[in-house]
């Protein structure tokens, strides 16, 4: 029987095996009712508790809005009011904080844009809230529903007051920092000593937001837009929500965390506290594109705002209820730059390093070692000459291409010198037809290669020490704010997708335009491929194995329009430019080759192991060995068959 009745007659039997399987499983009548029934009385269940909790609730709100109208409480009058904004502003950014609740409520930064053109606005007062919760002996205080008195302020300072019926008062306090996006808030409470229980030492926080689509491209920005955090004692990490099942939210807690961030894919929000943050719980919601959830209408109802994330933190902090040691707290709101948010690091209230350049995220470690240490400083050293960013990106290819250049050469002799020896391989491959034999096969080549001083696995290793260059410069492009809003050729945005040509409706799998970059790069992708099938062909492989191979290498730029259209221009750019010198590399090395003088070379190797033949070491005489090894278990298997018969 053939291989290929072999393998249809396997398929038959596969698929018999699963629809066998599947009528053996599926359910009686009884079972489905059964599982009806329960299902039923589990909803039934999960309703009472539902009104249960509804139930307790609305008691709650009732006790609490009675004690707001209480004239006898310490904190009558403090519930109502007339809403007063303060900006505090520097250079870089202002910041709106709302007499109700003492909360920073707006953000907008001067030197970035939105897509319109004007300041970018990060959050605004229907966008975020925040309250700071903290319990006394007979009510406690929920600052969102507390109005305060403003004391004092300047352009970078502001104290306001929460004064209560002789009680004491609460003092928050915030401090702008010139030509920075930092922001101090203190935390602090005077006189208030028979309002608090003596035992009382935390207060609670509560922070929600709904993250804006500020830029061009929904589902790429959003995939760049999470929830980030920092495990006290532990490297920054964040939350990925489950976007495949029918939740689309997802909630992790800590016993600790040093800081928090709502993270966009080129601006954050960080807020940190100066004795950690506790019993954290973290919840992070992904909006679906163009659905009521995600829309928010301006007044006049014309101009939609989208929103791609809900983020929620719910957590303590410490808090004196003497005042002697203040609470303290460091916000940055600001761009994810590598160099701006490694300084902001710095700022923390305790003099801790926050880590907070890792918000940029450059991929698994060893990637993030080369992009730190290498692509970033290149990069900020070629945009220092004021050149086009797409200009740097080329620069920053070549230079890159230069530096891997003795890997890509070794690369290509080891692929020259395989081809060299192609005709001794096929000698050896007609020498034995049967695929039984495909053992004894490979170890005549893998001695030939031995004789001739050639190892099949030369190419791998110079390929794997590009691999993390390669890589970096994947997690680098996207993520770097220098290419946001950037002009390059017909790229309007080197950060999003260009797109000149687009169609309403989306098409699956695909959306609702092309990328002329990535089409480009596919199609020299596809050129690349030809071009080495035909410089290197593959030596001492079958016809099924070669045939295979070439489908495999040309259905991949296939994968990657699927795949990258929707990724930034300026990676697909990247690509582009990087493939484009990968031809010419490759063309001037074939050039520059003379497979004359490399087979001389080889054939002097042979006459050289002949006379000496060499002590066989490393990756040749472990797969040799390899071989051998199943070569004696195959004769062992064969031996034991024609005992039993």
């Amino acid at each position: 029987m053939d291989t290929k009745k072999s393998s249809i007659i396997g398929w038959i039997l596969i698929f018999g095996v699963m629809v066998g399987f599947f009528f053996l499983n599926k359910p009686s009548a009884e079972k489905i009712a059964e599982q009806q029934r329960l299902a039923h009385v589990q909803d039934s269940l999960r309703n009472i508790e539902i009104e249960k909790a509804a139930a307790q609730a609305m008691a709650e709100q009732a006790r609490y809005v009675e004690q707001m109208n209480d004239s006898t409480s310490a904190l009558f009058g403090t519930a109502v009011g007339d809403e007063q904004l303060f900006t505090l502003r520097n250079s870089q950014l202002s910041v709106t904080i709302s007499s109700q609740g003492a909360a920073v409520v707006g953000a907008t930064l001067a030197d970035y844009n939105d897509q319109q053109g004007n300041p970018i606005v990060l959050f605004d007062k229907t966008d975020r809230k925040t309250a700071f919760l903290l319990d006394g002996k007979v009510e406690n205080i929920n600052t969102a529903d507390r109005y305060f008195q403003p004391v004092s302020q300047t352009d970078s300072t502001l104290v306001l007051r929460l004064n209560t019926n002789g009680a004491g008062y609460l003092d928050f306090t915030y401090r702008l920092l010139p030509d920075k996006y930092t922001l101090y808030l203190t935390v602090q409470a005077t006189g208030m000593q028979n309002f608090f229980p003596s035992q009382m030492n935390q207060m609670g926080i509560r922070l929600s937001q709904r993250m804006r689509h500020q830029e061009k491209g929904y589902n790429f920005e959003q995939r760049y837009t999470y929830l980030s955090y920092r495990e006290t004692g532990r490297n920054p990490g964040h939350i990925t929500e489950p976007s495949r099942s029918k939740s689309l939210s997802k909630t992790v807690e800590f016993p600790s965390v040093d800081w928090i961030a709502y993270k966009n894919q080129f601006f954050s929000t960080v807020l940190a506290a100066e004795q950690t943050f506790t019993n954290a719980r973290l919840t992070s919601a992904l909006y679906r594109e163009n659905t009521p959830t995600s829309t928010r209408y301006t007044d006049t109802d014309t101009i939609p705002n989208f929103y791609i994330k809900y983020m929620e933190s719910q957590m303590s902090t410490a808090f004196d209820p003497t005042g002697a040691q203040p609470s303290r707290f460091q916000f940055y709101i600001g761009p994810n730059h590598f160099k701006t948010l490694k300084a902001a690091g710095k700022l923390s209230t305790n003099g801790q390093n926050l880590q907070l350049d890792k918000l940029v995220y450059m991929g698994w470690p060893v990637v993030r070692l080369v992009n730190r240490y290498i692509i970033v400083p290149l990069f900020d050293f070629l945009t220092r000459w004021g050149m086009n960013m797409g200009i740097v990106l080329l620069l920053l290819t070549f230079i890159v291409k230069m530096v891997v250049l003795p890997f890509t050469r070794k690369q290509f002799m080891s692929s020259a010198k395989m081809r060299a020896l192609k005709p001794h391989l096929d000698e050896i491959k007609e020498k034995y037809p049967d695929p039984a034999d495909s053992m004894q096969m490979q170890q005549e080549q893998m001695q030939i290669y031995s004789k001739y001083g050639v190892s099949p696995m030369g190419g791998c290793l110079p390929m794997i020490i590009q691999m993390p260059v390669w890589m970096a410069l994947f997690f680098f492009i996207p993520n770097a704010i220098e290419l946001r809003q950037e002009r390059f050729l017909w790229a309007s945005d080197l950060s999003a997708y260009d797109d000149i040509l687009s169609w309403p409706g989306r098409i699956p799998l695909f959306g609702d335009h092309i990328s002329i970059f990535c089409l480009l790069f596919c199609a020299v992708n596809i050129l690349n491929t030809i071009i080495s099938m035909k410089m290197q062909p593959t030596a001492g492989q079958d016809q099924s194995s070669q045939k295979m191979l070439k489908w495999t290498m040309y259905l991949m730029p296939v994968l990657f329009l699927f795949t990258l259209n929707g990724y930034s221009s300026g990676l697909n750019y990247y690509y582009l430019i990087s493939s484009l010198m990968s031809i010419i590399i490759m063309f001037i090395m074939k050039r520059t080759t003379d497979d004359k003088k490399l087979l001389a070379q080889l054939e002097a190797n042979y006459k050289k192991n002949q006379q000496n033949p060499p002590k066989k070491t490393g990756m040749m005489a472990r797969l040799e060995a390899m071989q051998q090894e199943q070569q004696r278990l195959q004769q062992e298997q064969q031996q034991r068959s024609l005992r039993k018969k």
